[in-house]
């Protein structure tokens, strides 16, 4: 009988002690109770407590947690319904509060959440809510934040993850940006081919230019050959003027047979001339071709002797 009464005693004595011993691991904090009541609040660390006067109350968590928001169905401004789910971050700032302020923390977070969310984007389009959503993300944070204060909580971060509107209007939308993809593409097009005829059209101006002054230097040159040749034949004429004064009647057949040489040329280089007949008068003509013979023969001469040119003999 004593030796049973010692082992229950030593058990109790087991359990006493590790009913007193509190040893609290770091990121956590636990809440004591005396009889029921809140006392004081346990840091990281090993604790002592009197056994069955006091006790561990609640065990909260003083890490920055996470939690999912579920997918939830939202009302846009304009009527629009979209799916919207989305991450909290928050931390435990004063246990007290956090385990007695608040039943079901993480539940009253989330639909805290939740409501604000409905609210943010009810008061937008669904052009905004799409474009906006660091502003929701804002707008959330702030009134949530400002909910949870008094809970001994902050929350840090509030990311909407993903805002999905029905399948038709996404339907509508591709459609949409495909058409305003297809005009802008017709834009560029035409402001190519505008271009394009800009550039033909300047293209073809500087050819015209080029040509013009292309057809005017060739009518300087034109006008400037027509001039010499004119200032030599004055010249030929002058020549065969001063022969025929000083009396060389060979120097006015040379001049007709001359003359009559070219407008034989032309009349044979005419295109619509198959044969050419020759005039009666054409005999005496060309008997004018013996005085330029003459003169060649008195100019080889001359050069040959070296002396100075006979002078033409005139004419009876």
């Amino acid at each position: 009988m004593g030796q049973f009464l010692a082992v229950v005693l030593v058990i109790v004595g087991v359990i006493i002690f590790f009913k007193a011993v509190r040893m609290v691991p770091q990121g956590y904090e636990w809440t004591v109770e005396r009889f029921g009541k809140y006392t004081r609040t346990l840091s990281p660390g090993l604790h002592f407590l009197i056994p069955i006067f006091y006790g561990v109350g609640r065990k909260i968590n003083m890490m920055e947690q996470v939690m999912d928001v579920p997918s939830q169905d939202v009302i846009t401004k304009d009527n629009a319904v979209v799916k919207v789910d989305g991450v909290v971050y928050f931390q435990v700032l004063d246990a007290a509060k956090a385990a007695y302020e608040v039943a079901q923390l993480e539940v009253a977070i989330l639909n805290l959440v939740m409501t604000n969310i409905r609210t943010a984007i009810g008061s937008m389009d669904l052009d905004e809510s799409l474009s906006k959503r660091d502003e929701i993300n804002s707008r959330v944070l702030a009134a949530v934040d400002h909910a949870t204060h008094p809970w001994g909580l902050k929350v840090n971060r509030i990311e909407l993850k993903d805002i999905q509107p029905p399948r038709d209007l996404i339907a509508s939308m591709q459609q949409q940006k495909m058409a305003e993809q297809n005009k802008r593409a017709a834009v560029l097009e035409a402001e190519g081919v505008r271009q394009s005829a800009i550039l033909r059209a300047e293209g073809e101006k500087q050819a015209s230019v080029l040509e013009a002054e292309g057809r005017r230097e060739a009518s300087f040159r034109d006008a400037e050959a027509r001039e010499r040749l004119a200032e030599a034949e004055a010249k030929a004429t002058q020549m065969v003027s001063d022969a025929i004064a000083s009396g060389n009647v060979n120097a006015i057949n040379y001049f007709i047979a001359q003359k009559y040489i070219e407008a034989f040329k032309a009349l044979a280089e005419a295109p619509n001339q198959k044969f050419v007949m020759l005039p009666m008068e054409s005999a005496g003509i060309l008997g004018s071709l013996a005085g330029i013979t003459e003169l060649a023969k008195e100019a080889l001469s001359h050069q040959q002797s070296g002396g100075k040119p006979p002078s033409m003999p005139r004419g009876g």
